[in-house]
C-alpha cells in the first residue's frame, strides 16, 4: 500500500509543480531572458544523461581508448558535427559501439 501512496504523491507533486509554472505564466508575456535560458534545457539534460555513460566505466572515469562508449561516443559526435543528422549519428555510434565490442 506504501509503494501506491508513494507513486501516487509523487504523481501528484509533479503534477503541481508543472501546474504551478503554466498557472505563474498564464496571464502574462514570458520574459524574453526566461525563453533565452529554456533553450538550454534539453541540451543539458540531454548532457546529463549520456556523458555518465561515455565517461565513467565500472564506476570511475576512463578517459582512454580502451573505454569502447567513449570512442563510439566521439565517433557520434563526428558525424553529427559533420553531417547534422539525427539519424545518421543515431547509426553510426550504435554500429561503432557494436563492432568495438564486438572486437574487444
Amino acid at each position: 500500500m506504501s509503494l501506491w501512496l508513494t507513486i501516487l504523491l509523487a504523481g501528484l507533486c509533479t503534477y503541481a509543480i508543472r501546474l504551478s509554472f503554466i498557472q505563474l505564466f498564464a496571464n502574462r508575456e514570458i520574459p524574453p531572458f526566461v525563453l533565452k535560458a529554456l533553450q538550454f534545457v534539453p541540451p543539458a539534460v540531454l548532457t546529463a544523461i549520456v556523458a555518465p555513460e561515455l565517461f565513467l566505466q565500472d564506476g570511475s572515469l576512463s578517459l582512454s581508448l580502451a573505454n569502447g562508449r567513449l570512442v563510439a561516443g566521439l565517433i557520434a559526435i563526428l558525424v553529427a558535427w559533420r553531417t547534422k543528422n539525427v539519424v545518421l549519428t543515431i547509426l553510426v555510434g550504435m554500429a561503432a559501439m557494436w563492432i568495438i565490442q564486438w572486437i574487444f
